[in-house]
């Protein structure tokens, strides 16, 4: 076996648990889950997950803000049953 070393790292106790519950249930206590997550990092050059900021397109922003408008605009027909609204769309 390799020399191994010990490290400490500071986080929030809830996500401690909530990780240790997840990876005990995959077989694999939390200390195998980061040695895991630093040999996929060494493997691939970076972090093995996309790392980025969701930043939504303008596409996507003017579909929010139309979405917005329609769920306040009280012209806008709504539905409360789902047989009722695909009657409509069949019209």
């Amino acid at each position: 076996m390799a020399n191994s070393t010990n490290f400490s790292v500071r986080m929030d106790s809830d996500i401690k648990k909530q990780c240790e519950a997840l990876y005990g249930e995959l077989g694999v206590n939390l200390t195998t889950a980061i040695n895991v997550f630093l040999r996929q990092s060494l493997r691939v050059g970076g972090f093995p997950f996309d790392v980025r900021l969701d930043q939504p397109n303008k596409e996507t922003i003017a579909a929010m803000l139309e979405a917005e408008r329609i769920a306040h605009d009280p012209d806008v027909k709504g539905y409360t049953d789902l047989d009722e609204m695909f009657a409509e769309l069949k019209k």
